[in-house]
């Protein structure tokens, strides 16, 4: 749905004020994730970083709280790889509700060999999809004893040209590190649009939402020391990729809208307005595969087994 004419144009660098809200952030502490909670964090909320290494969850609270002044910005462990570890992650949080939570976190691997998490689950689609599938389970209580929470899954351009194999979701048979990482995005997005299905469908006031960062370069973002530095040298080599790609800082900028804007909706996808790789957000038109209810259906019962949880029945 567009923004109705009385709302004002969002606008990337003046975003609305949310006093009072909590997020969590899956990976809050480096890239992507880093740059959602910096810019929530500007909003007046409180921003829970969820992170498995302590010392870099630190450096990125510190870095945020050096650039936006007053900010409400704490840590938890989570390690989405390790599934019994997972419910002591949400009591950490030590809150009474959960105004939203943004699905960020993620491996992706360059090379052979297959590695697999502590549940001997194939390492990027064990973390990426079905950790983030267990916890979206152990959270809905908190996210339904907010008035309208979201939750936001961040999924990948290179999704985009990836189709799963529901008879080999794990890579078993065929493993390629690229490929199955396209796949591990995949079946997040599946999940977040089949998601917003049932929640629809139960009469729920949380929504689930899909955006994915375009093309996200390290070397097109912004310093943010000790979490992340650019070289002079690596900005100027780099300044052609621009054209087409962007920092992490603006492939931050869809996922934050669909964390915000009151016009977003429950089942739309967010993501750059150029060519899907660059610039402000815009909500996109659902790609063709992730309209395929009975693949979701089929993932999502898939998921349950692997998990033995179902964040939605």
């Amino acid at each position: 749905m567009a923004p109705s004419s009385s709302m004002a144009p969002w606008k990337v660098g003046r975003l609305p004020r949310a006093d009072g809200r909590v997020f969590l952030v899956t990976g809050g502490n480096a890239g992507i994730g880093y740059f959602v909670a910096e810019q929530l964090s500007s909003t007046g909320a409180t921003v829970v970083l969820g992170s498995r290494n302590a010392a870099k969850a630190e450096a990125a609270t510190a870095a945020i709280r050096a650039h936006v002044a007053g900010a409400r910005v704490r840590a938890v462990r989570l390690d989405l790889a390790d599934l019994s570890s997972l419910a002591t992650a949400v009591k950490s949080l030590e809150v009474d509700r959960l105004d939203g939570v943004v699905h960020n976190a993620g491996v992706a691997l360059d090379d052979p060999p297959r590695e697999e998490t502590a549940d001997g689950h194939e390492l990027m689609f064990g973390t990426n999809h079905l950790g983030h599938f267990a916890l979206t389970g152990l959270l809905m209580p908190l996210l339904s004893a907010a008035p309208a929470a979201r939750v936001v899954t961040v999924g990948s351009f290179a999704a985009k040209s990836e189709r799963l194999d529901l008879d080999d979701l794990q890579s078993r048979a065929d493993y390629r590190p690229q490929r199955t990482y396209g796949r591990s995005k995949l079946a997040q997005m599946y999940f977040g649009v089949e998601l917003d299905r049932r929640l629809r469908a139960g009469g729920g006031t949380v929504a689930s939402v899909v955006a994915h960062p375009g093309g996200a370069l390290d070397s097109l973002t912004p310093s943010r020391p000790p979490v992340h530095t650019r070289t002079t040298g690596v900005r100027l080599g780099t300044a052609p990729a621009a054209l087409l790609l962007q920092g992490k800082h603006a492939g931050a900028w869809p996922v934050v809208r669909a964390v915000l804007d009151p016009a977003v909706r429950g089942g739309e996808l967010w993501g750059p307005r150029v060519f899907g790789l660059r610039g402000e957000p815009r909500r996109e038109p659902l790609w063709n595969h992730l309209t395929d209810t009975a693949v979701a259906t089929r993932l999502w019962e898939a998921s349950s087994d692997l998990t033995g949880t179902d964040p939605y029945p």
